[in-house]
């Protein structure tokens, strides 16, 4: 589970922002909202993050963020001449010449982890990993001699010990300029229990980021035919947010895949690994076409009809897809981070959909986007340190800040955080101006 995430100098981010799970001094919902990734530690984390803010304020920048490195370590380049598609802060003539800076503070089976990354479009610069077993210490340190295009790789003294010297050495070949070291790692035939753990986390636990275009039908489908998805679990959950759906049927068929388009769904973190290797082998990617079955009370008796996916609305097709991520988050340890999480979802269901996720999860997080501001009308279900605000400052970068960052001078107890958000006190909203346009100041 993530700590906290801090990035600086990336795309609209100038100054450094955090985002922070670590839960504040509240016994608020914690029910609901916080678990506790380490036995007989006191440590506890929000399950849930929605960013809140104004149109290119930098919300969807947060997520990106996360998305990049996590690019960046599971999808190694394969050659030191390639490029990193590294986008820095371009409103400072400063900041495109300087590095981009990452920090991920992370729970992996019982341990944290701290991995500090700086790098820009050419080379990753400077990198560390350490862990809390239980006392912070060092697992490796590498710098990058960007003159000799060479990595230089430290090594904490705990660790060492872990790998011979052989090992050590096909790392260090292994470990580009412009690779991290977690992704020189995945193109070896070492065995590290501590790399393992980690590049597992940002394989398994963290997922690639959603957005309102990204279409999840074949991905959740996949899931749920191979079992991996409980289908009773789907019905359930479509059952509940009142979509009159009793029953899911799958149908497969073959079809040839272009290798450009293999390429995409490898990197899209959609399909797993062992997925893919069978799609290369074979050339054909096995594809499911999905149906709803529908009960209808007619006279006497009940009828059942089955409507395909395509022939369902927009609302029912978005639904059955984050019906598919919910189990995941109920059933697993994931993290989904999904933008503008309200995209074809009535308020009701939004709500639903939160409050499903909250009751039901213990070892899941899910960081999203919304505008969704009636939420705020929900006082008694919300916790001010699940919830953050972006807005542009004075640079025209990128300021993050929580709820609970505000002192009871600007909320109280009593206070409307709806009201309070929706006349500014609370920022993150656009500044818009009158609605007159003087045409007679337009020529052609």
């Amino acid at each position: 589970m993530i700590v906290n995430f801090s990035v600086r100098n990336f795309k609209a981010i100038n100054e450094e922002v955090t985002l922070s799970f670590e839960a504040a001094q509240s016994n608020e919902l914690d029910k609901y909202y916080l678990m506790q990734p380490i036995k007989n530690k006191p440590l506890k984390l929000l399950k849930l993050g929605l960013i809140y803010g104004a149109n290119a304020s930098g919300k969807t920048t947060i997520l990106e963020a996360l998305n990049f490195l996590r690019d960046l370590v599971i999808n190694p380049l394969d050659k030191k001449t390639d490029t990193l598609n590294l986008k820095p802060f371009l409103f400072d003539k400063k900041t495109p010449n300087e590095n981009t800076f990452f920090s991920l503070e992370f729970i992996q089976n019982q341990t944290k982890y701290l991995y500090n990354i700086e790098l820009n479009s050419k080379a990753v610069i400077s990198e560390s990993l350490y862990s809390h077993t239980p006392n912070k210490s060092l697992v490796y340190e590498r710098e990058t001699n960007t003159r000799q295009e060479v990595s230089i790789i430290t090594w904490g003294a705990k660790y060492k010990s872990h790998l011979n010297k052989a090992q050590r050495d096909v790392l260090v070949a292994n470990t580009l300029w412009n690779n991290t070291l977690l992704g020189g790692y995945l193109k070896t035939n070492i065995n590290s229990q501590e790399l393992q753990e980690v590049t597992n986390w940002f394989k398994q636990t963290l997922k690639a980021i959603i957005t309102p275009r990204t279409n999840l039908l074949a991905y959740i489908s996949n899931l749920l035919d191979s079992g991996k998805i409980q289908r009773t679990i789907i019905v359930e959950l479509l059952k509940k947010a009142d979509f009159n759906i009793s029953g899911i049927s799958i149908k497969k068929k073959s079809i040839h895949v272009k290798p450009h388009i293999l390429d995409r769904l490898s990197n899209s973190g959609l399909i797993p690994d062992e997925e893919v290797s069978k799609i290369k082998e074979s050339g054909e990617i096995e594809t499911r076409e999905v149906f709803f079955e529908h009960s209808v009370a007619a006279s006497s008796k009940q009828e059942n009809y089955f409507l395909p996916y395509n022939d369902e609305s927009a609302g029912t097709q978005r639904y059955y897809q984050f019906a598919g991520l919910l189990s995941l988050l109920i059933t697993q340890s994931v993290i989904f981070p999904v933008d503008e999480l309200e995209a074809s979802l009535h308020p009701d269901l939004f709500k639903h959909f939160l409050l499903t996720f909250l009751t039901n999860s213990s070892r899941s997080q899910l960081i999203a986007t919304t505008h969704h501001r009636e939420f705020f009308l929900e006082k008694d279900i919300l916790r001010n340190d699940s919830i953050w605000f972006t807005e542009k400052n004075k640079n025209c970068g990128v300021d993050l800040f929580s709820l609970s960052d505000f002192d009871s001078s600007v909320i109280r107890n009593t206070s409307s955080i709806y009201n309070a958000y929706k006349i500014g006190k609370l920022g993150a909203r656009p500044n818009l101006n009158d609605y007159f346009i003087d045409m007679e100041g337009f020529s052609d």
